[in-house]
C-alpha cells in the first residue's frame, strides 16, 4: 500500500555538512517529488532559509560553527516552518536541546526512506491543522492562537518554546479539569512513541516561571495524575 505524501512537490531545505548525507537525503526525497535546496553550514542555511523559503526544513544538529540548535533558534524568530533535526546523537539531551530550540521533530541517523517520510508526513499533517486545535483559546489575561502557535498575556507576548505551547494549549483546552500525565506527554513530544515522563517536570516549571512572571494562569501538579492551569492565588 502507498502511504499518501502530506502534499505534492514540498520545497525542501537540507542542511549538512556532509556532502554525501546531502546526496542521500536528496536522492531520498526527490524520488517522492520533492524538490530540495541544500546547505552545508549554518550561516548559508539561514540565508537559503531567507531566499527560498522552503516549505520544511531538514536540518543537521551536529555541524561546525553555527550548529543546528543555533540555526533552529533563528529560524524561529521569524517562522513557523517545520524543523526536522537530523542528529547521530545517542544523548537525550541533545534532542531535548533541539525540541527546546523550536524542532518539530527529530530523526536519528542512520534511517531509512520509509522512516524520513513519515516524519515529513507527520510535521506536515501538524502544520495542516490534522494533529490540533485552531483557533484561540482564552484562559482569564492568557490568549493562546494555536495557529500561530503564539501565547499573550493582556497584549504581550511570551517567549515560549514550541514544547511549552504545546503543553500550555493542552491546558488550557482542559479550561481547569486535570490533564493527566499521557496526554500532555502527547501533546509536548506527538513523535516520540514513548516520551520519558521525566521531560514533564523541567519543561513545565520554565513554563510556570515565564507565565508566573506575566500574571497569567500557572500550571499546578496534582500529584499522580496530572496537571490543570491554576489562576494565579489559587
Amino acid at each position: 500500500m502507498t502511504m499518501p505524501q502530506p502534499r505534492d512537490g514540498l520545497r525542501i531545505l537540507v542542511v549538512d555538512d556532509e556532502p554525501a548525507m546531502v546526496g542521500a537525503i536528496t536522492a531520498l526525497v526527490g524520488t517522492a517529488g520533492h524538490q530540495v535546496i541544500t546547505a552545508y553550514d549554518g550561516d548559508s542555511a539561514l540565508r537559503r532559509f531567507e531566499e527560498e523559503a522552503p516549505d520544511l526544513v531538514l536540518l543537521d544538529l551536529a555541524m561546525p560553527g553555527r550548529d543546528g540548535v543555533d540555526v533552529c533558534r533563528e529560524i524561529r524568530k521569524t517562522s513557523r516552518t517545520p524543523v526536522i533535526v537530523l542528529t547521530g546523537e545517542a544523548d537525550e539531551l541533545a534532542k531535548v536541546e533541539a525540541l527546546d530550540a523550536g524542532a518539530d521533530d527529530y530523526i536519528t541517523k542512520p534511517f531509512g526512506k520509509q522512516e524520513l517520510m513519515a516524519r515529513i508526513r507527520a510535521v506536515m499533517r501538524r502544520l495542516e491543522g490534522g494533529d490540533a486545535p485552531t483557533g484561540g483559546l482564552h484562559v482569564g489575561p492568557l490568549t493562546l492562537d494555536t495557529g500561530r502557535y503564539e501565547a499573550s498575556v493582556d497584549g504581550v507576548v511570551l517567549a515560549l518554546t514550541r514544547t511549552e505551547f504545546a503543553l500550555l494549549a493542552s491546558l488550557a483546552a482542559a479550561r481547569g479539569r486535570v490533564v493527566p500525565h499521557d496526554r500532555l506527554l502527547a501533546a509536548g513530544w506527538p513523535s516520540d512513541p514513548d516520551p520519558d515522563p521525566q521531560w514533564l517536570k523541567p519543561h513545565l516549571a520554565r513554563l510556570r516561571a515565564k507565565l508566573e512572571e506575566a500574571g497569567a494562569p500557572l500550571p499546578t501538579s496534582v500529584r499522580g495524575v496530572g496537571y490543570r492551569l491554576e489562576a494565579p492565588g489559587g
